[in-house]
């Protein structure tokens, strides 16, 4: 089903959220700048305790006179967990306090499970409309049609709220009740449809053929994606009766990233052996190593040609997948230059308080590159055509752009922005025709198929 304009540009915001927003650092100020640069790693390591219990008598004090003598009288807990906060973030841009609700949120994102209707929507004219419903859910039981336009929740008007506010009220706990009024083309009247909520499995994986080259889209390494690509393969066997597409392609673009034990899982899937990734923190049970395995689905397609689409918006588990297929030349790369988030971040609870996300190890592609700060470089450097409404802020520079980010990389940091558009329309895509095109043989490039001497080459520049 194709996808609208509209579509390209949400997804295009969605990845320019990667960046975030600037904290305010002791950097950013210049009276503190000169102290910054004279307290040593050293000095810090070697402070006494006594001094370490005076820093926090200093913050118990700050702490009392702003609880009685603020204009208004605080709220202590948010107080404390703005300082929590506030503490987490100095450490780089990935660290930060999680709220209940936030580690909440969080926990159902990573799960890729939600209590739910099982409806794909947008946002149409103001209400939402029904993109298609998902298989044995609520929805497609109830007999949901594509193009259903929803304009009562519980009798509440759709008009007017935004797409989020409407999908936060479908969502809610499994076996609780929620009517729909509905709009149908060719029906005089609205229909409603009483549903009740179960859990709803997030898709992490669409696939599509385009000729007899299979074409697998990646949108997030929840802990729906491995399961989604071994489905999705599956499934592409199954339609051509046993026979293997003449190539895939992994669209991994804009894809944020998310759990590394998927981004091993999804290489794995392509893969019979050796690493996939390398952790390193500061401690032994921080540091890792994990490697592929021979199983049915990597025997499946070990003759198949593999591309792996990439640009601005590919982060994390995405550039865990991208460069250990780049490094083991199972896969050529295609795109524009990934984010570089080469730091791997623990959510440690902290049981009825929420929970923290703290930065524990860099991650080390098979060949021993961190790109942090660097990203993943394309074998082959493709570009869109990018409409001139979005021209000039299709481009970011990633994480080398994000204050306090924690460097340590192996390669030259990013100083020039990578683009995160893609178009709507397939047949307007650049990067992914010109992958149709190179598995097909209608195109040639000395990076496909991946060989050593190409990459021995590649290595010398």
């Amino acid at each position: 089903m194709p996808f609208s304009r509209l579509h390209a540009a949400a997804a295009l915001a969605l990845a320019l959220m990667l960046v975030g927003a600037p904290a305010l650092t002791a950097q950013d100020d210049p009276a503190t700048e000169q102290s910054a640069e004279e307290t040593t790693i050293e000095e810090i390591v070697q402070r006494s305790p006594d001094e370490i219990y005076a820093d926090l008598n200093l913050f118990g004090e700050v702490f009392d006179r702003i609880r009685s003598e603020y204009v208004e009288a605080p709220d202590e807990r948010e107080l404390i967990r703005a300082a929590i906060q506030g503490m987490l973030s100095s450490l780089d841009p990935h660290s930060g306090y999680l709220t209940p609700q936030s580690y909440d949120d969080v926990q159902e994102d990573t799960s890729g499970e939600f209590g739910g209707l099982g409806i794909e929507v947008m946002m149409e004219d103001g209400v939402v409309k029904v993109v298609a419903p998902i298989d044995d859910t609520p929805a497609a039981r109830a007999g949901i049609l594509p193009n259903d336009l929803i304009v009562e929740l519980d009798g509440q008007q759709v008009m007017g709220m935004t797409l989020d506010d409407a999908v936060k009220l479908m969502r809610g706990p499994v076996g609780s009740s929620i009517t729909l009024t509905v709009v149908r083309e060719g029906m005089t009247d609205p229909l409603e449809f009483e549903l009740a909520r179960d859990i709803i499995a997030m898709r992490a994986v669409r696939w599509s053929m385009d000729g007899d080259v299979g074409i697998l889209r990646l949108s997030r390494f929840s802990e729906q994606a491995y399961t989604g690509l071994r489905t999705a393969i599956q499934e592409i066997f199954e339609e051509r009766e046993g026979a293997a597409p003449s190539g895939l392609i992994l669209d991994l673009r804009n894809n944020p990233g998310g759990l590394v034990d998927q981004s091993v899982y999804v290489t794995d899937a392509f893969l019979r052996q050796g690493a996939v990734v390398l952790t390193r923190g500061r401690g032994p049970q921080e540091s890792a190593r994990y490697d592929a395995r021979p199983d049915e689905l990597d025997e499946l397609i070990a003759d198949v040609p593999l591309v792996v689409l990439i640009n601005g918006g590919s982060a994390s588990a995405s550039e865990i997948v991208a460069g250990a297929l780049q490094d083991h030349k199972r896969a050529t790369v295609i795109g524009t230059r990934s984010f570089g988030k080469g730091s791997v971040q623990s959510i440690i609870s902290l049981g009825g308080n929420g929970a923290m996300r703290l930065t524990t190890a860099r991650y080390y592609t098979p060949n021993n590159r961190s790109i942090q700060a660097a990203g993943i470089h394309p074998d082959i450097v493709v570009t869109q055509v990018v409409p001139e409404e979005f021209r000039g802020r299709d481009e970011i520079i990633g994480e080398a752009a994000l204050p306090n980010q924690i460097g340590g990389g192996s390669e030259e940091q990013a100083t020039v922005g990578s683009s995160v558009y893609v178009p709507a329309e397939a047949a307007d895509d650049a990067q992914l025709q010109y992958a149709i095109r190179l598995i097909n043989g209608d195109e040639t490039n000395p990076a496909f198929p991946p060989r050593a001497e190409f990459v021995a080459e590649a290595a010398t520049r």
